[in-house]
């Protein structure tokens, strides 16, 4: 497995735990060798979960939230949690190397100027750090 933060190995391990779930599935075939990938959530039919998969439950909480509530939720993807992610973690002052393995890009490039967003206050609060020390 990739990086894994502390108590996530644990979730992990009971996911893996459950009748329903599977970690690791035959993936493709080649010159009889099995290649097998690792999946954290299979669908109803034993397949991976997919990006797709995850955009509609998504979807279908943002559509049942703003079914309830007045201040409505703007559509919200998998793909912008991880850009939210990977900022955040910029912004703590996470090393850029270890945000670059976390994210799986080959490239420190898409890390930093991809997902990483910065806007005025960070810009404000960075100076103001800088000037006070």
């Amino acid at each position: 497995m990739g990086v894994i933060i502390d108590g996530v190995e644990e979730w992990v391990k009971a996911i893996n735990n459950s009748s329903k779930v599977k970690l690791e599935i035959p993936l493709f075939s080649k010159s009889g060798q099995v290649y097998y990938e690792s999946f954290l959530y299979l669908d109803k039919n034993g397949m991976p979960m997919v990006a797709h998969h995850w955009e509609k439950y998504f979807q279908h909480i943002r559509e049942k939230y703003n079914g309830i509530y007045k201040v409505q939720l703007p559509v919200i993807t998998p793909h912008v949690a991880r850009h939210t992610f990977c900022s955040n973690m910029a912004k703590s002052g996470m090393n850029p190397k270890t945000l670059q393995k976390i994210m799986g890009h080959s490239d420190i490039g898409v890390t930093l100027n991809v997902y990483t967003h910065v806007d005025f206050e960070d810009v404000q609060k960075e100076m103001k750090a800088v000037c006070n020390s």
